[in-house]
């Protein structure tokens, strides 16, 4: 199923990030007249805020490809060479406190972390929140661990994604700087296997289908997203693949797989699609969309609410691989909020059929 797109961050913007891309793609071709240079040295004057050993773990990863092939740091560059390179974005704020935080792991191996994160934790620290974040307890973690964890050691602190503040679920930290270009080119080529399990407003129609757009910041509401056309030339290309997994009539629980990975992306297209996100404050998730206006149903709705106060999103499969390891595929179980408040749909169904 195609949904043509149309067109149509709360507290903190840094909160609401949603597996935000951090990597990104940078094209050269060398000039005609250069000399041979070492390719390290190279792209070491090329990019901004960079050492030269971090350039050579690049190299070294594979992210630095000359016409289309990998090389060592040793290459010499030659005139025309076509260079590409995968290189991180800036984060907002590097300076990571280390923090006694708990944190729930679900895998860990000498590469990876895998956490499951708890609703209500923003997971990099920015403007307004500079502790408490789960990168705070990942640094206290890894330095427990012996782990050298600081911008140089371990670019981005190990962090390769991020979800949303009110989003539960799984999200995966490099060890080593080989893991974290290794994953994070894996995010970047959209090979990482994400499934979020949603409940949403409505009776989603069609069992399965795929909604397209471009997702990109409202131009009246600066802290929301929504969607554009693809040919529109605004916002960044989304694809989300979705499933029913059950039906409660006003209210319908379905699996979300990411192909692409946009900041919101769906929250956003869920509500593009007609059934936002149950209990979604920012994208009016938090009111009654569907179903009767009988205090009875009212006083239901509103204790549901209360029992899941956040917008009703898990992120319970995470697929990827390291370099030492072909495949890793981790599940997780829904959080009791979500999980209670679909069992409580799941009864008040039964009583209404029941008369």
């Amino acid at each position: 199923m195609y949904i043509k797109p149309k067109v149509d961050l709360s507290d903190n913007e840094q909160e609401e990030v949603a597996d935000k891309e951090v990597f990104e793609r940078k094209n050269y071709i060398v000039d005609p007249g250069q000399a041979p240079m070492r390719i390290d040295k190279w792209l070491n004057d090329k990019l901004i805020n960079i050492t030269r050993t971090r350039v050579q773990n690049m190299i070294d990863a594979g992210l630095v490809t000359v016409d289309d092939k990998t090389v060592k740091s040793s290459y010499k560059i030659k005139p025309l060479d076509k260079i590409l390179v995968y290189s991180f974005l800036c984060p907002e704020e590097t300076k990571v406190q280390p923090e006694p935080i708990p944190l729930n792991i679900a895998y860990e191996d000498n590469d990876v972390i895998v956490v499951n994160k708890p609703a209500n934790m923003v997971v990099h620290p920015g403007l307004g929140n500079f502790s408490g974040t789960l990168l705070n307890g990942i640094v206290y973690y890894l330095q427990q661990k012996q782990i050298a964890c600081d911008e140089d050691a371990l670019p981005r602190h190990g962090l390769v994604h991020r979800i949303d503040k009110n989003t539960t679920g799984l999200l995966v930290i490099g060890k080593n700087v080989e893991t974290v270009l290794h994953l994070s080119k894996q995010f970047f080529n959209h090979t990482i296997t994400r499934r979020y399990v949603a409940l949403v407003w409505g009776d989603v129609q069609q069992n399965e289908g795929t909604i397209i757009s471009n997702i990109g910041r409202d131009q009246r509401f600066r802290k929301l997203f929504t969607t554009y056309p693809v040919d529109s030339g605004i916002g960044k290309y989304a694809v989300t693949h979705y499933k029913v997994l059950e039906r409660f009539y006003y209210v319908t629980l379905v699996e979300c797989k990411l192909e692409t990975g946009r900041t919101h992306q769906i929250r956003v297209h869920l509500k593009h699609f007609g059934h936002t996100l149950f209990n979604d404050i920012e994208y009016g998730g938090n009111r009654i969309l569907k179903g009767t206006i009988f205090p009875k149903y009212r006083s239901f709705v509103d204790n549901c609410f209360e029992m899941c106060p956040r917008s009703a999103l898990h992120a319970q499969v995470l697929g990827f691989n390291t370099p030492t390891k072909n495949d890793i595929l981790i599940k997780s179980e829904l959080p009791q909020d979500m999980s209670t408040v679909i069992e409580k749909w799941r009864n008040y169904i039964k009583s209404v059929a029941k008369g």
